[in-house]
């Protein structure tokens, strides 16, 4: 995002990473990982309120670029901005592992860079 430390230590709770998406290969259904997506990011601004009392404004995920193509983040319209250094945070150290990744955003609401101050 591009943040200062005190402006992600402000702002990093009101996005959430969508860490692990995996449909099984045997599964085959049309557009279902789109469908998934689209329907979490919906139901998860709710939950997200009643859970943490506080509003959810963006998802992330990151995508490894040397596995998978993120296709169907693109397809359910996640916004691709950029890839990673292919680092680790491990403590306060970033660590190279160089494995680069590419980074897709979700707005959840409208003036969502005003309210995350970007």
């Amino acid at each position: 995002m591009g943040w200062d430390k005190p402006t992600k230590e402000k702002n990093l709770h009101f996005m959430a990473n969508n860490t692990r998406f995996l449909i099984l290969p045997w599964v085959s259904v049309k557009y279902l990982a789109s469908k998934i997506l689209t329907l979490n990011a919906k139901r998860i601004s709710d939950d997200w309120m009643t859970v943490y009392h506080h509003p959810l404004y963006l998802l992330e995920t990151f995508v490894e670029q040397s596995r998978f193509k993120g296709t169907c983040y693109k397809a359910a319209n996640w916004i691709w901005v950029g890839q990673t250094k292919g680092t680790a945070k491990k403590g306060h150290d970033h660590l190279f592992h160089g494995k680069i990744k590419d980074v897709y955003l979700y707005p959840l609401r409208k003036g969502f860079r005003e309210k995350l101050g970007g």
